[in-house]
């Protein structure tokens, strides 16, 4: 196994950012937009910028998984929207079909991976 593979799940790097890396957070509205943004900047001169539609539809999954009787585990896919509400973003993260059980799994498979960044 290639020491990189140690650290990937299905091709993917993991990163783990935990709140001992971050050095602030901005959120707020920008001057001259309309939406808001969240600005992390971490401790090692990264900075991740989120735009609301993103940040709206992690909220919400997680909202729904910390307060719903039944739901477990969300996994949610990004998708164009043809159709939409106005005001909403052309791509959206909707909630899949995989059952919780299988995102569980798939949570607990990138939770037991090494981060190849510690950020």
């Amino acid at each position: 196994m290639h020491e990189l593979d140690k650290h990937s799940h299905r091709g993917h790097r993991k990163v783990l950012v935990r709140n001992c890396n971050v050095k602030r957070v901005l959120v707020g509205v920008p001057k001259g937009h309309q939406h808001v943004r969240v600005v992390l900047e971490l401790k090692q001169g990264i900075i991740i910028e989120l735009q609301e539609a993103t940040i709206s539809n992690i909220l919400r999954a997680f909202v729904t998984v910390k307060t719903h009787p039944l739901v477990k585990a969300m996994e949610l896919v990004g998708v164009k929207l043809e159709k939409r509400k106005p005001g909403y973003a052309e791509y959206q993260l909707i909630e899949s079909n995989k059952p919780d059980d299988e995102v569980q799994e798939e949570l607990l498979e990138i939770l037991e991976l090494p981060p190849c960044d510690q950020v």
